[in-house]
């Protein structure tokens, strides 16, 4: 059953340029654009000569790849197929390694080719931070197999990757292919009409299909009550999406139905014309009411399965820019608006541990402890109640306002919290006014 809520929002009138030509899809999930994803999703088996059971799949030894934060949709750095650029070489000694498509056929897993600001940087520390799950030394293996090539050729994992550089990453069996099935999963559908929809999506589900989560998705969802369109009958892992949020964040997103209302919305996200706000309750008392964070994110260098704020210089870390103001201070936490003026991945997550105040109950970034408050038993008790109602990081996209790919009007859109960020702010609430009354703690 689908769930449709009359929409709560403003229509403004303004004029916005229709253009249909934005950057590339971006998003942390190794596919194809063809459908087809790695086997293992992310190249399990680099550096091995035999197929581990993948199954499916064609040569697709043009296929693009594409491993990038799905928030910003026109980022420089351009992922393109292996052989657009015939001439291209690479210099240096070539002698250590094998001709390796003169026995077997090889076929294209992954390719990115190097922005123009990219600084000289070892291939093998370039890829760790494009593959999620992947250690250097996977990676320095995949390179001694010549799995690894720049512009066609078989690199070491000692070779600077300089600006341009086509890289690629080839395996001697075809990418899994990847079937979207249809599943009649209800959603909460706020608005909807024929060029587009918003969706307050819950805590839990995955927006896309990736590694360990190839059912039970927003696209399984769509894929299913929107069959009928073109958008959503090509098997197209990200079928409509436009922008994401984490599994575990709860809130609005916009999806469209069709390539110009798709192409027309992903030119706002790139431009930062779109309004996004979220409610996030954090660990600490903020020391200013608000204020304004500013911090590359990249792959953290000493957990891969972490994004960090990295040092300016270091050339893998994105520009990204969050707004927040203390809606509410309720003893040892705070809850917060967060205005986002880029998207990068767990951007307030990130960003918000950074300034040493991690959301509530994020495992992944430390605050699914007590981090602040006292000894007192009773506390710890509350707290633990309080992860209990909350299992996922106390975060929800609250509201998303963006110009009407049609009809050119401004549309503004806010949800409710879901019940257990609701419960979890009353009990903080109901803790604040008991320390009141009782003059002090329990």
């Amino acid at each position: 059953m689908v769930q449709q809520k009359e929409a709560t929002f403003t229509c403004i009138e303004e004029q916005a340029p229709d253009r249909r030509s934005v950057g590339p899809e971006t998003g942390d999930l190794l596919h194809c654009k063809d459908g087809s994803i790695s086997d293992t999703a992310n190249l399990e088996s680099m550096g091995n000569t035999e197929n581990p059971g993948s199954t499916g799949g064609t040569n697709n030894p043009g296929s693009t790849v594409r491993t990038k934060n799905l928030d910003s949709p026109g980022s420089e750095e351009n992922f393109t197929s292996l052989g657009n650029e015939e001439d291209s070489t690479v210099p240096g000694d070539e002698e250590d390694f094998e001709s390796i498509g003169a026995e077997e056929e090889l076929y294209e897993h992954f390719s990115v080719t190097a922005d123009k600001g990219q600084g000289l940087l070892r291939i093998d520390k370039f890829l760790v931070t494009r593959l999620e799950n992947r250690s250097r030394s996977r990676i320095q293996a995949a390179a001694d197999a010549g799995n690894i090539l720049v512009g066609g050729q078989p690199v070491k994992s000692s070779y600077k990757v300089k600006p341009g550089d086509i890289i690629s990453i080839v395996l001697p069996y075809p990418p899994r292919r990847l079937e979207i099935i249809p599943e009649n999963i209800p959603l909460d559908i706020v608005y909807e009409d024929d060029q587009l929809l918003v969706v307050n999506k819950t805590a839990g589900m995955v927006v896309h299909p990736g590694h360990g989560n190839y059912s039970g998705t927003l696209v399984n969802a769509l894929t299913y009550h929107l069959h009928g369109l073109e958008m959503f009958s090509s098997g197209d892992l990200r079928a409509g999406l436009v922008h994401r949020i984490d599994k575990d964040t709860s809130g609005l997103l916009v999806i469209a139905k069709n390539e110009r209302s798709h192409a027309f919305l992903a030119r706002q996200f790139f431009d930062h014309t779109t309004s996004r706000t979220y409610h996030a309750l954090v660990w600490g008392n903020l020391s200013d009411d608000e204020g304004t964070i500013e911090g590359n994110i990249g792959r953290s260098i000493s957990d891969r399965l972490q994004m960090a704020v990295l040092p300016t210089d270091n050339p893998n870390g994105k520009h990204a820019v969050t707004h927040y103001r203390v809606l509410e201070r309720l003893g040892y936490v705070n809850l917060v608006e967060c205005r986002l003026e880029t998207g990068r991945t767990h951007q307030i997550r990130v960003h918000m541990r950074h300034i040493g105040h991690p959301l509530f109950n994020d495992e992944r970034y430390g605050g699914d402890r007590i981090l602040k408050g006292t000894t007192f038993s009773k506390y710890k008790q509350f707290v633990e109640n309080c992860f209990a109602l909350m299992p996922r990081q106390a975060l929800h996209a609250l509201s998303l306002g963006f110009t009407h790919p049609m009809t050119r009007q401004r549309m503004e859109f806010t949800s409710e919290y879901p019940a257990d960020f609701a419960a979890v702010l009353e009990k903080w609430r109901g803790y604040v006014q008991h320390r009141e009354i009782e003059g002090g703690e329990e």
